[in-house]
């Protein structure tokens, strides 16, 4: 595993496509997909990837029908609650990204003591994107630094961009360094915008439902013979 691998970051895309074209309910897809997770998890620990990050709910998705939201909810709860004795055996630190006061309290509730069970693990630590927008993670740091500024402990001219990181929902988490989708769709919907920023893109055409660790870490090779140039040349990196 190369070092400079910190942060995978993944959009779980194409659980209700999938079951549809079995001819199921889009439920299916979903109930699917956990296995999915827990496979991806277990893969990512092996690999010796410090940080990774699932898009399980944006905000966008509140505008799908509300039986499906309903029961992506109540999938959510009773998976979180699942498998924490997992993620505790396998020293999996969950942590959460986005707006949680949006979501119901049953799944809220699920998710703080599964963050505060897995607290002390020092494993993978797994970063759930719930209700979450890179747009409104932004407008939320704008918010914080707006905030400093009118209480004057900060300056506009002191704001750089490690101002800005400081004020986003997990400071603490590396900016992504492979980005993966699943499903076929080639965009980034809204996800991590500034943590983004020099990730490199994989975009896969496998269901999330059939994707596992092995594919994981095929995308990982792949990642691992990319020259990353951050703005310099390919002759700069290499003499490094």
């Amino acid at each position: 595993m190369e070092k400079t691998l910190k942060h995978i970051a993944i959009i779980m895309d194409g659980n209700g496509r999938w079951a549809q074209q079995l001819g199921k309910e889009r439920s299916f897809g979903h109930r699917q997909g956990v296995e999915s997770v827990r496979s991806v998890v277990e893969g990512a620990s092996e690999a010796g990837v410090p940080y990774l990050t699932l898009y399980a709910f944006s905000t966008e998705n509140w505008n799908r029908p509300k039986q499906e939201i309903e029961l992506l909810m109540q999938l959510l709860a009773s998976a979180i609650e699942n498998e924490v004795p997992s993620l505790k055996k396998n020293n999996v630190r969950l942590k959460t990204t986005g707006r949680m006061d949006t979501l119901p309290e049953v799944c809220r509730q699920s998710l703080m003591k599964a963050v505060e069970d897995t607290a002390g693990n020092t494993g993978l630590t797994l970063v759930l994107a719930l209700s979450y927008s890179g747009r409104a993670e932004l407008v939320d740091a704008a918010k914080n630094i707006s905030r400093k500024v009118a209480e004057g402990t900060l300056s506009a001219e002191e704001i750089t961009e490690e101002t800005l990181s400081k004020n986003l929902y997990n400071p603490d988490i590396p900016d992504v360094d492979l980005m993966i989708r699943t499903g076929g769709d080639t965009r980034i919907s809204n996800f991590l915008l500034w943590q983004l920023a020099y990730s490199e893109l994989y975009f896969t055409p496998l269901m999330w439902p059939d994707f596992r660790k092995e594919n994981l870490f095929e995308i990982i090779e792949s990642f691992n013979k990319r020259e990353r140039r951050f703005g310099k040349t390919g002759e700069q990196v290499r003499t490094q």
